[in-house]
């Protein structure tokens, strides 16, 4: 075996670091670019479209409120005269709801409830790390602006528009074909923006943004204000609330309806006893089925009752029908006389 001697390693040439560092210099920049964009790439989020929507319903409620509690100041005041100013005085709550909430950078009372915020969709670039991707501006002063005057000003012009158009009667008019046309476009742009609205509103619970043209016009987005907070209405109360609404609509609608002597001859094929029926039909008032006092009798069933149990009864509702068997009452006589009563005198 021969031995063999290992010569030193040569150092590099002081030019080979620096062609090196040329060489891998572009490759180091391309991963620190794509590392930051990945940092400041936008977080996609999504809104709850219930909030939004709720949001605006607390706001007309406020508002609501606050005209109510309005009114109630010029209670004393001429009877019609705060009706002639109705629209301005919405007017006037708008404008002090957006003076305080918007034109300050704070949100309206629904949006506040709802746990959220306007933001500028279109300032919102990529500026750093993004935590929650709730980050971003509030409303620039020409976005605020811009919002104040389509939703107070452009509601107040467009509801004295109709409110003029219609006491004036532009639609019946035949004589004069300038204000005839000038109500048939008023009706076009209301068909057209009810169309664009319905279609915005599609649009939204598609992707969950933007509830009005109002705010897709001016990229007004709503946000969550705090990642961790919760809304400040449960949905229990509001479920609640709404099935206590819709009941109480469905009373007043049906208990007008409803007579309680025809449920009862309904009712009455199917009894177990009918002859405690029969007994109770000659010995109580069929209408608070007590013993008569003053027995009367309803002509021409001949069914007794109290006299002014059948008295009333007829004298509210001329097409009185008999509790017993539904028989319209023409007249009423005395049980123990033969004189005989027109139910309407």
């Amino acid at each position: 075996m021969s031995n063999t001697s290992l010569s030193p390693p040569q150092p590099p040439e002081e030019d080979d670091w620096i062609h090196t560092y040329h060489k891998l210099l572009p490759h180091w920049q391309s991963q620190s670019q794509s590392l930051s964009q990945s940092y400041q790439s936008t977080i996609p989020i999504s809104i709850s479209r219930v909030n939004q929507v709720d949001a605006a319903r607390l706001d007309v409620e406020m508002s609501a409120m606050l005209k109510e509690q309005l009114v109630k100041v010029f209670s004393l005041m001429k009877p019609g005269m705060l009706f002639q100013y109705e629209a301005e005085l919405d007017a006037f709550l708008e404008f002090l709801i957006w003076r305080f909430s918007i034109w300050v950078d704070k949100p309206t009372p629904g949006i506040a409830l709802m746990n959220l915020r306007y933001r500028d969709e279109r300032a919102v670039e990529p500026r750093g790390k993004v935590r929650t991707g709730l980050e971003g501006p509030g409303l620039t002063v020409a976005q605020k602006i811009w919002y104040c005057i389509a939703t107070v000003g452009g509601q107040y012009m467009w509801a004295r528009l109709q409110s003029f158009s219609a006491f004036r009667r532009w639609g019946d008019s035949e004589q004069r074909p300038l204000a005839r046309r000038a109500w048939m476009l008023i009706q076009r742009i209301e068909g057209l923006y009810k169309a664009a609205s319905f279609g915005n509103l599609l649009i939204f619970l598609y992707t969950g943004r933007f509830r009005n043209l109002i705010e897709r016009a001016l990229k007004a987005r709503l946000v969550y204000g705090s990642p961790n907070m919760n809304r400040a209405v449960s949905f229990e109360y509001m479920n609640r609330q709404l099935v206590w609404n819709e009941f109480s609509e469905m009373l007043l609608l049906l208990l007008p309806l409803l007579n309680s002597s025809s449920i009862r001859n309904l009712l009455s094929p199917f009894s177990k006893d009918k002859a405690s029926s029969s007994v109770e039909d000659d010995t109580a008032c069929p209408i608070c089925l007590a013993s008569p006092t003053i027995p009367f009798l309803a002509l021409p069933c001949q069914h007794r009752y109290c006299y002014y149990c059948l008295r009333t009864r007829c004298a509210a509702t001329p097409s009185f029908r008999c509790s017993r068997c539904s028989e319209p009452v023409t007249a009423m006589q005395r049980h123990s006389g033969v004189n005989n009563l027109d139910p309407k005198q």
